[in-house]
């Protein structure tokens, strides 16, 4: 029996396929891109387990490139030599859909390898989305909402406990049936191969397993907010007398970065029509939201307990699945702030023809709905839309309720009910 579910990057990779000679399909480990592409791969060769092939690359690599293609070089960043012998071989057959590469790594020495521009196409790859895991029913569509279309979805069943849970057992496709204590346990492992095996491996920093533990807890703190790096920097200090310095930070969170972890929100700077001064730092999230709770060694029952947390870790919960949305519609997500922190908008989706504005909500109150639609209205109204054009839409996107649009034009989008 096929237990495979449909992941929103299949048909991408599928176009990728058709237009690109490789693909290389990048994610953090455990999300699944292994199975994605091996249902595409006609010929398989693990580069993680079998020494055999890791041996041929540096002996004779044309004999791995006569199987049947597509060929899939699993783990690819353990032989980086591979990278170029991938590309010749798309220069020497001029064809497509030769090979995909997958990894959880950038190299090391990734900036020697020649670049793949116009051989090697990139997909990003994440943790499964509630659509993708069946958890949300995908009434609403983003594509649709980019195209000024109005939605619409019933209310959800869903309860606030069971988002939470969501949130701490995340979108890693071998938790899906599983009960959140042994998912708990599964992550835990998981960041600490991550902290004592992983980033040491890409030897950019010094092995400091305890810094580095107390960076993830910082992160995870401090998820969907501009965390500045002295503040970093002070919590990874903990009890020591001596703050690691800003280079090294900033290693720890390149680290991160390269092993697919983190993804955070740029500031967007529209034109405006007042003088509003932006903040220009960064918003930090994980890949997914259970390593936010996972660093934290927090569940389902702490997050119930912590309003003001909860709400952090939903909105980063609704970020991932934004992000999935919005890459096969070539969309970018940024995040809007003014300096002082009065205002500020959780999500701007973008295209080449449109945009849209999202504020996040962990509650189907109605009061917090209309406050939410009135800070939207008001943002939409300080944009320069003669430069930038009109919102396709503006939506409140919500824990409970049903969805639809507002007679003031926005839309109200239970999360569980959100897909691509």
């Amino acid at each position: 029996m096929d237990r495979y579910r449909q992941r929103v990057v299949d048909d991408e990779l599928d176009v990728r396929l058709g237009t690109s000679g490789a693909v290389l399909i990048e994610g953090p480990k455990g999300c699944g891109k292994t199975e994605t592409a091996s249902r595409r791969a006609r010929t398989i060769v693990r580069f993680d387990t079998d020494a055999a092939a890791r041996a041929q690359v540096s002996l004779d690599p044309g004999i791995l490139f006569e199987e049947p293609a597509p060929i899939l070089f699993d783990e690819w960043q353990r032989v980086p030599a591979i990278w170029d012998h991938v590309r010749r071989h798309v220069d020497d057959l001029h064809g497509r859909g030769l090979c995909i590469l997958t990894g959880s790594a950038t190299p090391t020495d990734a900036r020697e390898l020649h670049s793949g521009a116009g051989r090697i196409g990139t997909l990003r790859m994440r943790p499964m989305t509630l659509f993708e895991s069946g958890h949300s029913t995908g009434e609403v569509s983003l594509a649709a909402l980019l195209r000024g279309e109005d939605q619409r979805a019933k209310i959800t069943r869903t309860t606030i406990p069971e988002l939470m849970e969501r949130i701490v057992i995340g979108g890693w496709p071998m938790l899906l049936d599983t009960e959140e204590g042994l998912a708990r346990r599964w992550l835990s492992d998981y960041l600490g191969q991550i902290v004592e095996v992983d980033i040491p491996s890409l030897g950019t920093t010094r092995r400091a397993p305890d810094r580095l533990r107390r960076t993830l807890a910082s992160l995870g703190r401090g998820v969907g907010q501009p965390v500045k790096l002295t503040q970093l920097a002070a919590d990874i200090a903990g009890g020591d007398d001596q703050k690691p310095v800003k280079e090294t930070v900033s290693a720890y969170l390149d680290a991160l970065d390269r092993l697919k972890l983190t993804e955070n929100s740029p500031s967007w700077r529209p034109h405006m029509r007042s003088r509003t001064q932006l903040r220009e730092a960064a918003v930090r999230y994980f890949v997914d939201p259970s390593l936010g709770t996972a660093a934290l060694g927090v569940g389902t029952r702490d997050l119930l307990a912590d309003p003001q947390a909860a709400g952090f870790h939903f909105e980063a919960l609704v970020l991932r699945d934004l992000r999935t949305y919005a890459q096969p519609l070539d969309g970018t997500i940024s995040t809007w702030r003014e300096a002082h922190g009065r205002k500020e908008v959780d999500a701007i989706v973008e295209t080449s023809n449109a945009w849209a504005a999202f504020e996040i909500k962990l509650t189907g109150d109605q009061r917090v709905i209309d406050a939410a639609s009135r800070g939207l209205l008001d943002f939409a109204s300080e944009i320069d839309t003669s430069r930038h054009g009109d919102p396709a839409a503006l939506v409140v996107v919500t824990a409970l309720g049903g969805g639809g649009r507002r007679s003031d034009g926005v839309h109200v989008v239970p999360v569980t009910a959100l897909g691509p």
